[in-house]
């Protein structure tokens, strides 16, 4: 273990370099240097506790020793792999698959016929087609590297290792991973007198690296970097000047003044070149308004809330009934389920389209049928007139149109989580509340949404999350160039985002703005779960 120990020194040494590196780079970022900086601490910090913990015979140590190899080692191989143009040669290599698939097919019947030879347990005929078999599946798998053109391949890639960078990390890449192989072998677990629960967890850990890595690359960092860059006034392509809370301070500021009438002008209360109305009110017999630095975004916000209060009623409630109605055993219901269930499979861009032209004022059916009953209730001698609604042209029914289509969306979803609930409820408990007398209305409401809580809760969470997040929907339902819809009706807060962050470029802005968004669905969830706390202790009692 004394090379482990040296070289767990060396890379504690590297860590601090990296962190003193990070601060003496000039012209960098300061974001990278904090990422540097926290990456080498922790490098740094892993490597002495390998070093102590080795040096003891703790297995803490050998664990410690895994988790800083292997991440170095999977660093170097993605670099590894990018500086020597493999992923290019995966997309030639696309060109000359077709070439190989006859050869790739015969070694796959030699896979099954070694596979096959595993019926003849124990007798000669198992060896003869499991050699078969093997001498198969390798021949032809040569043959299909040579036809798809591999060794050219090869020769172009091996031809790379004249750059540095790819000479580097290559040779990380051996490093690492023969210090991975040292710390796995049984030999070590046998000196750290590891017990097969620790050889379990680390079997445990390696098959859930892929995703924890995944995690790491493409949710917690990215998410880390946009608190940072909502500090700043980051366009995306220049530098990411500092500005501490000015972000938030826009977004939030508000001012609220006394009117001496309600008709008076907020020019006149208002400092014009700061704040912008957002609206009125009277308490108390007095009149007030409120002007906001960033008027778009209580629009957006209040458009968002809205918009929840409108869906999420709409795809939960009618869920929960339908969800009783296909908890029946009558012929045809797995049928059903199936249907109901197909709108929340469908892609959201071909749902946004088929609505789209449902809600066409001039030609689409709901204001066909709509029509059409007009016509029926003015035949019976009761004079209707045929509002001819434009759905998603005023800004009265915009947003409650988009609701509808997204509602639609979500009920088959809603409906198949509060399915399988409805299918855990024993049911002995409706046969012994039949035998004291309940009706239908009784056992719905006494057993049923008792015993349905965690479902509900966990609809009601998702749904909710659901339409605060929404965008697709407005952002293709939405007719014209403006998916703002008309006087920002159906400006939600995330479709302020993007347009502050990707087509005004607005960077640091839209960054606060959608921690702004996780502040408010935090808020949501938080209140939903003491909701289901309370409730849960309601039926306890």
């Amino acid at each position: 273990m004394r090379l482990a120990v040296i070289w767990h020194i060396l890379t504690a040494a590297a860590g601090l370099g990296e962190v003193a590196y990070a601060w003496i780079w000039p012209e960098i970022a300061l974001w990278l240097r904090l990422a540097f900086s926290f990456s080498g601490l922790v490098v740094f910090a892993a490597s002495l506790l390998a070093v102590v913990w080795i040096g003891r015979g703790d297995h803490r140590g050998r664990v410690a020793s895994l988790f800083i190899n292997f991440l170095a080692l999977v660093i170097c191989l993605l670099g590894s792999l990018h500086t020597l143009g493999v992923f290019l040669g995966v997309d030639a290599l696309a060109g000359t698959f077709s070439r190989g698939i006859f050869w790739l097919f015969i070694a796959f019947l030699g896979y099954l016929l070694i596979a096959f030879g595993d019926r003849y347990e124990g007798t000669a005929l198992q060896r003869q087609l499991r050699a078969a078999g093997r001498w198969i599946a390798v021949v032809a798998f040569l043959i299909f590297l040579i036809a798809v053109d591999t060794l050219n391949g090869l020769l172009a890639i091996a031809s790379r290792l004249d750059n540095p960078l790819a000479a580097g990390f290559t040779a990380g890449v051996a490093v690492f991973g023969f210090f991975c192989w040292l710390m796995w072998r049984q030999s070590t677990a046998d000196y750290f007198k590891a017990t097969f629960a620790d050889q379990e967890m680390l079997n445990g850990y390696l098959f859930l690296s892929p995703n924890l890595i995944g995690f790491l690359i493409f949710f917690a960092g990215p998410l880390i970097f946009s608190l940072y860059v909502s500090f700043t006034n980051w366009d995306a392509f220049g530098t990411q000047d500092w500005i501490g809370l000015a972000n938030y301070r826009r977004i939030l500021n508000l001012d609220i003044a006394s009117l001496q009438s309600p008709t008076q002008l907020a020019n006149q209360v208002l400092d014009i070149t700061v704040y912008s109305e957002v609206t009125r009110f009277t308490l108390f017999g007095r009149s007030f308004v409120v002007g906001a630095q960033d008027k778009l975004f209580w629009i957006s916000l209040k458009n968002t809330l809205v918009f929840a209060l409108m869906a999420v009623p709409l795809s939960v409630v009618p869920a929960l009934f339908l969800a009783n109605l296909l908890n029946s055993r009558m012929p045809g219901m797995k049928l059903f389920r199936a249907i109901y269930f197909l709108p929340s499979v469908a892609a959201v861009v071909g749902i946004a389209l088929v609505w789209q032209w449902l809600f066409n004022a001039t030609i689409g059916y709901i204001n066909y049928g709509i029509t059409e009953l007009v016509n029926l209730i003015n035949t019976l001698g009761v004079a209707v007139e045929d509002p001819k609604i434009r759905w998603l042209s005023t800004s009265d029914t915009a947003l409650f149109s988009v609701a509808i289509m997204a509602a639609w969306r979500l009920i088959g979803f809603n409906t198949v989580l509060f399915l399988a609930g409805l299918q855990n409820i024993p049911g002995t408990l409706y046969e012994a509340a039949t035998v004291d007398g309940a009706n239908d209305w009784q056992k719905f409401r006494r057993v049923t949404l008792p015993l349905l809580a965690p479902t509900t809760f966990f609809v009601m969470i998702t749904t909710v999350i659901t339409a605060l997040q929404v965008f697709e929907d407005i952002f293709i339902v939405m007719p014209g160039q403006n998916p703002a819809g008309p006087g920002n009706s159906t400006l939600t807060m995330v479709l302020y985002l993007y347009q502050k962050g990707f087509q005004r470029f607005e960077q640091g802005y839209a960054s606060a703005i959608a921690w702004v968004l996780f502040l408010v669905i935090f808020t949501a969830t938080l209140l939903q779960f003491q909701r289901q706390r309370s409730a849960g202790s309601t039926y306890d009692l």
